[in-house]
């Protein structure tokens, strides 16, 4: 299979030359697992772990470590990440403030929520504003609608909180076909999904694939969420030519985005925005504040004005984390620098002229 089949265009090309005169080969990552990474070539399938130069610099900035999707420079190792065109990144899991690209060179990523007791367009907010942010074009799936108590009501309900997303309603599992998607998936194209756990983007790939890429397992009865049943991030070619990329369930997504990205996801309040008194307004409780006026017109939704609000104090606070994380880093490299200027001696005349 070529390069191009797996989306090798002019763009990579051209900045994959300094390295083919090196004598490395071209390779798109399609499996990690642990520190190892499968890589498509011109040779086949081939695995590679990361160069130690290539570690030891992603210790300061992790992005330049290779995520699924990405295109690198490998002999025995993987030497470089070739520059990305897009990527989906999130916060790191926990109290670390540092990125983490979970799926890289995206054309279109599948936002997928179930219409089970998982469907929440607050999360539909917060994945499109990542989404948006990584470059790709983001697409709403809502499966299982065989289960959805009223199917119109909850699409329109995304329908307004993603203007200008395609939103798709399917069952993965009772659905005859999937023409629904055809539009999305296109030869040497790469789609990403994103959802919880339980939503169906396993058994979604298995129906893509005509095969059983992936486990499945039975969402809990409680809550109708479910288990991790991918525990590793993978590429894979579809018949039509259409490239899919699965990553693990989401517990915890952290915003890893800017203000740009929220504004285009909360677009129609920042519409709304530009007739406000103030320019600076915060649509609390200023006077001539358009949006507090949609509001209480009902023509914009209050939970998705106080989903705004606490996005917007989570980037705030996601940029002074970053600030304090890149003085630390400079204190650091100063110190450094300072040490070696001490262990330096530099000789005397007398020795030199001894020489």
């Amino acid at each position: 299979m070529s390069l191009q089949e797996y989306g090798w265009s002019p763009f990579f090309a051209d900045r994959f030359e300094t390295f083919a005169w090196q004598g490395h080969q071209a390779g798109r990552v399609i499996l990690v697992h642990g520190k190892t990474f499968y890589l498509h070539t011109t040779d086949g399938e081939i695995a590679a772990e990361v160069r130690g130069r290539l570690r030891h610099q992603a210790r300061e900035s992790p992005d330049l470590l290779p995520a699924i999707g990405d295109w690198v420079a490998a002999s025995d190792f993987i030497h470089a990440v070739l520059p990305r065109r897009s990527k989906l990144s999130r916060n790191v899991a926990g109290d670390e403030t540092r990125e983490q690209v979970v799926a890289a060179n995206v054309d279109t990523v599948f936002v997928v929520m179930g219409l089970d007791g998982d469907f929440s367009p607050r999360r539909v907010e917060r994945m499109l504003t990542m989404v948006w942010e990584s470059g790709a074009q983001p697409v709403v799936l809502l499966n299982k609608a065989d289960v959805a108590d009223d199917l119109e009501t909850s699409q329109a309900e995304v329908e307004s909180v993603a203007p200008g997303v395609p939103v798709v309603a399917l069952s993965t599992l009772h659905d005859p076909s999937l023409d629904a998607l055809a539009p999305y998936l296109r030869p040497r194209e790469t789609v990403a999904l994103v959802g919880s756990s339980g939503v169906g983007k396993s058994t979604l790939i298995n129906r893509l694939a005509g095969r059983e890429l992936m486990k499945v397992r039975a969402v809990r009865d409680r809550d109708d969420r479910g288990q991790h049943t991918t525990t590793h991030r993978q590429l894979v070619r579809l018949t039509d030519g259409a490239l899919l990329i699965d990553n693990p369930g989401i517990r915890e997504l952290q915003l890893w985005a800017s203000d740009d990205s929220l504004g285009r996801a909360f677009q129609d309040i920042d519409n709304v925005a530009i007739s406000c008194r103030f320019r600076d307004c915060s649509h609390h409780d200023e006077p001539g504040c358009a949006v507090r006026a949609a509001v209480e017109a009902g023509e914009l939704a209050e939970e998705r004005l106080s989903n705004r609000h606490a996005l917007d104090r989570e980037l705030e606070y996601l940029a002074l984390r970053r600030d304090e994380r890149a003085r630390r880093a400079e204190k650091k490299r100063i110190a450094a620098i300072h040490k070696e200027a001490k262990q330096f001696k530099p000789r005397s005349l007398r020795e030199r002229r001894g020489n």
